[in-house]
């Protein structure tokens, strides 16, 4: 799925899924051989590939639903 990566006010790393109409965000974030796992607010984890260091934010990438 799509998802929208950015920061907010606060400055902590939000995840948009356009199709699902929801906005939560990160609370935990682990390494992987196959790239990132970021928990979400709401407890959904999403498996995202290899992302270039400092992340570029706003970006939309492609996440893949763990949970």
């Amino acid at each position: 799925m799509k998802v929208m990566l950015r920061k907010n006010c606060q400055d902590h790393l939000v995840v948009y899924v356009a199709k699902k109409d929801l906005e939560e965000e990160v609370v935990k974030e682990e390494i992987t051989e196959a790239g990132k796992v970021f928990t979400l607010a709401n407890g959904w984890e999403l498996s995202i590939p290899l992302l270039e260091e400092p992340i570029k934010l706003p970006q939309t990438i492609e996440a893949k639903r763990l949970n």
